[in-house]
């Protein structure tokens, strides 16, 4: 967070307006630049792929009426228009104001002194450089000059390096110019605001867009809806996190631990539907500072006994940046570090009023207690906190610090944090129904003057809804049995396996867990056998030496090898159990999993046994018998190939994910996963290939990569391999799944992503054409479904395609999970191509089918197993780098380059006997 001296600058800004469009109206691409930009940003801002039209809706499965949580929009001055006025600040030396968040002060300062000037016209403003109006303002081009009261420090209660009972001295710093705004400052600060026309927007262009006929104008109508509501927040004093908002209220407040709250709010946006313009309201939640006591803050954060245990370097780089109210002043100050030395030693000159000798020597600590007469209780032996500037520290008492609410908590969140944020941020169907009831009638959209303006009315009822309930389809179990699904589940009494493995040559390890080993080797083979799954009792069983418990990771890993290897003289086995000591996000597990798949070419099971019961082993046994290449289930349509399209000709299925860093990790690589389907009739059985790619990147761009003769893209690799396990055929159809891009990234994938795996296909034969399809999966939306009168979830298998869907793109929500906790969220599938030519009913049977393939759970998950996989392959291929994260790029296992970046390390390969199984399972 940059220096600022109001409070507003909670407000995380909303991303720019979207560049414009370049697709014309008859859909061809028009060069722009060409010599000047490179062949992916061409191919981004020019796409020749755009999504596909709807091409009808779909009419199987049993009818249901629903409500969701989009209220209808009325608009009645459609003719009228949105004016665009770019904003500059600067202050009275011409210097551009750049402080955050003082925008929204001065604008509304703006409008109270000069109504007269605006014609007394409402606007709304970003809290950037955009403001709107309804209709226009008297000159395309108007200059004002506002004062606003003092919002910087408040000298008379701090001490600064050079003071004059309180205040600064007149000699300047480099930063001349800004030193005497800054002096200014005491009493009141002058900016200049100049407003100038930069667009029309039409109103009308909103309702073209409900006729599907979307343009910039369109975009930005709705855009300045979004501003409009963000402003009526920002009023409330609402914490802004793009279109969620969050009120200062301690009963959405929820204590994670650490000194960190959950933060209960909503979000809210304005869609284009095929039912009309509808307002989305949704739950929010984010995660905040603790307000109150500074040193309170840092005692919960670091788990201390009293404010001497503090380790004040991690203190320093906690505390930078967040705002803070000091008594007994009340005035805001920026953290921008610690004194050196404790308060009761931190020296500062103090100068005597009309002396312009270099004054006296007191500590920070002496001037507080006998100067300002400030009792201080145990501030003397901790350090300051410093609001000063780089070369003018200003120092105060910790103890008369106290952090202001609402300022969001952006580090990553521990294991426990998190847990605590999803347990207590659930809600029940009609809880959270009554509570989005209850923020339309709080938020009073109906009094907001600009949206009377623009003639816009929202209802406060949720919208109704017709879906539809698709039947499960039938699954197989071992000799031929029939699996039946009741909503959503299905169990495995008195049944087999579809497909089970046989275990042999396999051993058991323990890293410290409380766990008797040898029975649970026992029992495990017990449950297996009623499952058709034969274990041979473990070749050996390995106990962690005790000396080497507090050891790292690595080195723990490595001491477990090395105490094997003597009791295994044939080599390493096959399949090794491995028992962890903790719960969650043990950190043995990468180095453990890197060890067994990339150096050995191990199967393995890790296990953090707590309760062991049936029901428990049974749940291991699954992901077991997959890992080793056995069937737990499989769709009855499988074998008997009655999938339309799918089962007549050779298809194979991808599912794409990439995984992040978490929030706090710039500089972690990230991870891009990409499984495919095997053995084609076959749409249960897949394998992964995962590459490491620059941080936060979402375009994967690792699935066609030439080098000198060869390719050694993600993509080459899974078509081989689906060619050697389908009986020498490649696939004519070619079906993907994509996760976790926005719909600002659409044609991304269709015109670069798309591109590269085309050309992966023409490098291993040229003359091959296989027909695509790609759908987009999307589980960060906000739209949710609800049963009027009941207190349970939609059910399973529930597929809603009009009234909240897109007005003309191919577009539907599923729920295809019971959802047992909480309300459901659906997955939005968006089908932005289609050349294999899927009727409506097929697609939905397809993506609803694909959800009952999951070998890891007996139940239908709520998206696509493919998709799921790649998330699970990219989460566990990330921890093989995560504990070497700080290691040398050019380390043995080599690097990549990304253009303009820094080197990203290249994941180790996978062994040869592990490269083609599910090991993510």
């Amino acid at each position: 967070m940059e220096p600022s001296d109001k409070r507003d600058d909670t407000e995380e800004v909303l991303p720019p307006p979207p560049p414009p469009s370049v697709i014309p109206p008859d859909g061809v691409g028009v060069p722009v630049n060409p010599e000047h930009t490179s062949e992916s940003v061409k191919k981004a801002m020019m796409p020749k792929r755009v999504p596909v039209s709807r091409r009808g809706f779909g009419s199987r499965g049993q009818k249901i009426q629903l409500l969701t949580n989009h209220f209808k929009v009325g608009i009645s001055n459609a003719g009228g228009h949105f004016f665009h006025y770019s904003v500059a600040l600067s202050y009275e030396d011409g210097h551009p104001v750049e402080m955050k968040g003082v925008g929204r002060k001065i604008m509304d300062k703006v409008l109270e002194t000069y109504d007269t000037e605006l014609s007394v016209k409402d606007f709304a403003y970003d809290g950037e450089k955009s403001l709107f109006t309804v209709g226009a303002l008297p000159h395309n081009k108007l200059e004002f000059t506002v004062v606003l009261d003092s919002v910087s420090s408040n000298r008379s209660n701090v001490v600064s390096r050079n003071t004059e009972n309180g205040s600064h001295d007149g000699n300047e710093s480099p930063e001349g110019a800004d030193r005497k705004r800054l002096r200014r400052a005491s009493q009141s600060k002058t900016f200049k605001v100049e407003i100038s026309f930069a667009a029309k927007i039409p109103m009308q262009a909103i309702a073209s867009a409900l006729r599907g006929q979307e343009s910039e104008n369109s975009q930005e109508a709705l855009r300045v809806l979004d501003i409009i509501l963000r402003q009526h927040a920002a009023k409330q004093g609402c914490l802004l996190v793009r279109q969620s908002f969050f009120h200062d209220n301690a009963r959405n407040f929820t204590d994670l631990g650490g000194g960190v709250l959950g933060c209960r709010g909503f979000h809210s946006s304005f869609r284009a539907t095929q039912g009309g313009l509808s307002l989305n309201v949704d739950g929010s939640t984010t995660t905040i500072i603790q307000p109150g006591p500074l040193v309170d803050f840092l005692i919960a954060n670091q788990d201390a006994r009293d404010p001497f245990q503090l380790d004040w370097s991690k203190a320093k780089r906690t505390l930078k940046n967040l705002r803070i109210k000091v008594k007994p002043s009340n005035q805001e100050y920026r953290i921008v570090g610690l004194s050196e030395n404790l308060c009761k030693d931190q020296l500062f000159a103090l100068k005597n009023k009309g002396n312009d000798d270099e004054g006296i020597e007191v500590t920070v600590y002496d001037y507080f207690v006998n100067y300002r007469k400030i009792g201080l209780h145990y501030s003397g032996d901790l350090p300051c906190i410093n609001v000063g500037k780089p070369k003018r520290p200003t120092f105060l008492p910790i103890e008369l610090c106290f952090l202001v609410p609402l300022q969001r908590y952006t580090k990553a969140l521990t294991v426990h944090q998190r847990t605590t944020l999803v347990e207590r941020s659930r809600q029940k169907p009609q809880e959270k129904m009554a509570i989005l009831t209850d923020v339309m009638k709080t938020n009073n959209y109906e009094a907001d003057p600009l949206l009377r303006s623009c003639g816009i009315s929202i209802s406060a009822q949720f919208t109704q809804v017709e879906g539809r309930v698709l039947p499960a389809p039938r699954l197989k179990a071992g000799n031929g049995e029939d699996l039946i699904a009741r909503n959503g589940r299905w169990n495995f009494n008195n049944k087999r396996l579809a497909e089970p493995s046989k275990i042999k040559n396999w051993a058991a390890v323990n890293f410290s867990a409380r766990c008797d080993t040898r029975g649970l080797c026992r029992d495990l083979a017990r449950v297996g056998e009623t499952k058709g799954i034969f274990i041979d009792p473990p070749i050996d069983i390995f106990e962690e030496n005790p000396q080497f418990r507090r050891a790292p990771p690595m080195v723990r890993v490595e001491k477990m090898f090395e105490q094997m290897k003597p009791q295994l003289p044939d080599g390493p086995p096959h399949f090794i159990v491995c028992l962890l000591p903790d719960r969650k996000n043990s950190d043995i597990y990468g180095p453990w999993k890197r060890k067994c798949l990339a150096e050995f070419g191990i199967f393995n099971q890790c296990l953090a046994p707590g309760r062991v019961n049936d029901q428990y082993l049974m749940n291991v046994l699954l992901k077991i018998n997959a890992k080793l290449g056995g069937l737990n289930t499989l769709l009855a349509i499988e074998p008997s190939r009655s999938i339309p399209l799918v089962s007549k000709v050779p298809s194979i299925i991808f599912g794409m994910d990439v995984s992040h860093g978490s929030p706090g990790q710039s500089d972690i690589p990230s991870v891009a996963a990409v499984v495919s389907s095997r053995c084609w009739p076959l749409i249960s059985r897949y394998r992964a290939s995962v590459r490491t790619q620059s941080p936060k990147v979402e375009m994967i761009d690792s699935l066609f990569k030439p080098v000198s003769d060869k390719d050694l893209g993600i993509i080459r690799e899974l078509l081989l391999e689906f060619y050697v396990s389908s009986g020498q055929t490649k696939p004519t159809q070619i079906i993907i799944f994509r996760d976790g891009v926005s719909e600002s990234q659409f044609n991304q994938v269709l015109n670069i992503e798309l591109d590269q795996i085309i050309e992966a296909c023409k490098f291993l034969d040229e003359k091959w054409n296989p027909k695509f399809t790609i759908i987009i999966a999307q589980k960060n939306h906000h739209t949710k479904f609800f049963q009027a009168g009941s207190q349970d979830n939609v059910p399973p298998g529930t597929v809603i395609d009009s009234k909240v869907c897109h007005p003309t793109h191919y577009d539907f929500y599923m729920c295809a999970h019971a959802g047992m906790i909480g309300t459901t969220r659906p997955t939005h599938y968006h089908v932005l191509l289609d050349e294999i030519g899927f009727s409506a009913d097929d697609m939905q049977e397809l993506i609803h089918s694909l959800s009952y393939v999951y070998q890891r759970s007996t139940n239908a998950i709520s998206i696509v197993a493919p998709v799921r996989y790649a998330h699970l392959a990219a989460t566990q291929v990330s921890q093989f780098i995560k504990f070497d994260d700080s290691s040398d790029t050019s380390s043995s296992h080599g690097s990549l380059t990304s253009v303009g970046g820094p080197p990203v390390p290249e994941l180790p390969k996978l062994h040869d006997k592990v490269c083609s199984s599910m090991f993510f399972c």
